[in-house]
């Protein structure tokens, strides 16, 4: 039976009863978190449409067109013609595949059920589908990890809160919302999975949780380059549990299976290729593999000597080792058999190293240092709740626990870096702060004592009761308050498409400004199907993906003298700029120009970049101090520098600028200077033709003027033609009759 009446009038209820109860209720509450994970990256469609987002998924939306419409054979064999021209990009060969053949494999299943969605929706949704999956592999993790903290009577009160909180962090919904079809909108869920599987297998001493670690390592590696993360996260905690003596033959399964697997299959995905043993990136991991060997070898030879001869034995070995490891890394760096450490990494070490070597990395904003401000509005109240699960694990060092200090640590640092790198501190700040809110929870609401029949006569009790319930309350209310927090910056920060831009009437009504779609859609239907444009690299991925254009440069940045070539190109007088154009076989030329409506996205607040970036490969022709005022300023106005005035980018951007304002003075609203009239009128241009000015003049398109058919230079025609312009104007103004007042 499942429940029965005793003699005395007590319901007892069978355990398979409140087991399955038990199990509805985790359920209940488990897909309560998935709906609010998913609901609450759902803002952009509903307040837009269901529209890719930013820069870079529009090419991974565009390689996955691709891949559904052919084959995966010729998806890896896949040459770009309309990218980084002349050039072209062997495109299968230069990307990771695993978040295309996520989604047209899904796509697939779905056309097979007789679901046939659209590609496009399918790319939309992708993130918000596996941010639930996520909040289920953060909730297994905490879980593994709850076991070994002191003090936790409800682990799944913690496991469940971590899932809870993962499910809408900012931190982690700045990449994962609708729309965003990014690596990492798979990558974080790999990440979470792979790491479970680890504990698991550390744990457990399994090579099937070894191999399935190895399995999901595999996956990731094919979806985002942040997999090196978990190259070195992995041997770091092996090898922090070696130095605290704690080699067991779980840890060596475990790590060796991990490895050997993980390797072999990461070298599948063309574009890593033979890096996990010829790049010093990936070395940690196979030194731990070779550390352990020869751990295990020590152990048998424990076993065989007396201790004072292991003892000599283990120092001499080891000064052998770490010599010949280290002098053997640096003969086989300097001989070209191990890459190199790259930019990217020193920049992780140096935050000044790239602005100074590598201007293109320093000039994406999300790799710039985090300001502090960033930890509260990404995490809210988790921030401090973090540090105090990081303690909880101090007091019990497993090997779980220990995994879990080694990566709050690393990915505190890594945040605190690069802002872009606050994503991958969000896990842990989560199963930390649920650690944290299950072992208060289970201090603060556990009433059994106060409701004893000796505790009722106690007066100090009634005291104790009153503080839990304060203490409580304010969690309650803390919760309430972070749930308030994180809707308000989902909505309102992280849930507007870059290529969409809200904005308010006089009215106060919502309104849409739609110039960057206006101008993609104007490029695919008035120009040839094989017309170049040159624009800045953030905007390559855009027109390749909703003009079908060809392009330059874009968001990939592998050659960084193509995209100093384009900047140089902006950043000189007509005249060069023109032999420049007319090299790189330039059709059309784009620019972002926020002036009038006060963007502050557009190209001339990055036009310092591309003046940096073309001064690294030609410091001869192009010098930053040179596009500033005597006085050190950046100045767009009247008293701008000669160079500066005379740039292509500059004359693109203010070229006709004066007539909105029918001869007042024009005011830019984004650099909040005044330029005079007739400085304005004076800002023309003799090279280029504009073709398309967009309704609010945030996209700009010129056409480069065909050669003069009689060879003369396009520039003096223009002076020539403003010099008659001039005079006839002159003329005009000299026989108009003076207005006389009518006598009656």
């Amino acid at each position: 039976m499942l429940f029965s009446v005793d003699s005395e009038g007590y319901v007892r209820v069978s355990g398979s009863l409140l087991a399955a109860f038990k199990l509805l209720l985790e359920t209940a509450i488990f897909v309560s978190i998935s709906f609010a994970a998913i609901s609450s990256r759902l803002f952009s469609v509903v307040r837009f449409e269901s529209i890719i987002h930013e820069f870079d998924p529009w090419f991974n939306f565009r390689a996955t067109k691709y891949l559904v419409s052919h084959t995966f054979y010729q998806f890896l064999n896949w040459f770009d013609d309309k990218t980084w021209y002349p050039l072209g990009r062997v495109t299968g060969g230069t990307l990771y595949p695993g978040l295309m053949v996520t989604s047209s494999v899904i796509y697939e299943l779905l056309h097979k059920i007789g679901l046939p969605i659209d590609v496009r929706n399918i790319c939309v949704l992708l993130a918000p589908a596996f941010s639930s999956v996520t909040s289920l592999a953060t909730y297994l993790l905490t879980l593994e990890i709850s076991d070994t903290v002191g003090g936790l009577r409800h682990r799944k009160t913690a496991a469940f809160f971590s899932a809870f909180f993962m499910g809408i962090v900012p931190g982690y919904i700045s990449r994962s919302v609708a729309g965003a079809y990014d690596n990492e909108a798979i990558a974080i869920t790999l990440l979470m999975v792979t790491f479970y599987l680890w504990i698991k297998a550390v744990r457990h001493g399994s090579v099937f949780y070894g191999a399935l670690t190895a399995l999901f390592y595999f996956y990731m590696v094919s979806a985002w380059g942040g997999y090196v993360f978990i190259t070195n996260m992995i041997p770091l905690h092996v090898f922090i549990l070696l130095l605290m003596g704690r080699f067991s033959y779980k840890l060596y399964t475990s790590y060796c299976t991990w490895y050997v697997l993980g390797t072999l299959m990461s070298m599948q995905i063309p574009f890593v290729g033979f890096l996990p043993i010829r790049s010093n990136d990936h070395m940690s991991a196979l030194g731990v593999f070779g550390l352990l060997q020869l751990v295990l070898l020590a152990n048998y030879l424990k076993r065989l000597l007396t201790p004072e001869k292991f003892h000599r034995l283990m120092i001499a070995l080891g000064a052998l080792v770490l010599s010949v490891g280290i002098s053997g890394l640096v003969l086989a760096t300097k001989m070209g058999l191990i890459a190199p450490w790259t930019g990217r990494f020193y920049s992780l070490w140096d935050t000044s190293y790239a602005k100074i070597h590598i201007p293109i990395i320093a000039s994406v904003s999300e790799h710039q240092p985090t300001p502090w401000a960033a930890f509260f509005f990404d995490q809210n109240f988790l921030i401090w709740l973090f540090p105090v699960g990081v303690f909880l694990c101090f007091q019990d060092l497993s090997d779980e626990a220990v995994f879990i200090i080694v990566y709050s640590v690393l990915a505190s640092y890594f945040a605190g870096v690069m802002v872009r790198l606050m994503l991958t501190l969000s896990p842990v700040v989560c199963i930390c702060a649920g650690l944290t809110i299950g072992r208060l929870f289970g201090i603060y609401t556990d009433f059994r004592e106060s409701i004893s029949s000796k505790a009722r006569k106690a007066s100090g009790e009634i005291f104790n009761s009153l503080s839990k319930i304060l203490v409580a309350s304010s969690l309650l209310f803390y919760l309430y308050y972070y749930v308030q927090h994180c809707t308000w910056v989902n909505s309102s920060a992280y849930s507007s498409p870059s290529v969409v831009l809200a904005s308010r009437n006089p009215d106060g009504s919502p309104a849409l400004i739609d110039d960057f779609r206006e101008a993609y859609y104007w490029l695919r239907m008035n120009t040839a199907e094989d017309a170049k444009v040159m624009a800045w690299w953030d905007y390559g991925y855009q027109i390749g993906g909703m003009a079908d254009r060809t392009t330059f440069v874009d968001n990939n940045t592998w050659n960084n003298t193509h995209i100093a070539a384009v900047g140089k190109a902006m950043a000189v007088d007509e005249r060069k700029s023109e032999v420049i154009m007319r090299r790189l076989g330039v059709d059309y030329v784009l620019v972002i120009f926020g002036g009038v409506l006060g963007y502050s996205g557009d190209d001339i607040n990055k036009f310092l970049w591309m003046v940096r970036i073309s001064e690294g490969i030609w410091p001869d022709e192009v010098t930053e101090r040179n596009y500033f005022t005597q006085g050190g300023s950046y100045k767009i106005d009247d008293t701008a520098s000669p160079t500066m005035r005379n740039s292509l980018m500059y004359k693109m951007s203010y070229y006709r600028f004066g007539d909105l304002y029918r001869g007042g003075d024009p005011v830019d609203r984004v650099r909040q200077q005044k330029m005079s009239a007739g400085y304005a009128e004076s800002i023309h241009l003799d090279i280029l033709d504009e073709v398309f000015t967009s309704e609010n003049w945030i996209v700009r398109i010129y056409k480069l003027k065909n050669k003069d058919n009689f060879g003369r230079d396009l520039i003096e025609l223009g002076e020539q033609e403003r010099k008659h312009l001039g005079k006839k104007t002159l003329r005009k103004k000299t026989r108009t009759k003076p207005s006389l007042d009518l006598r009656v």
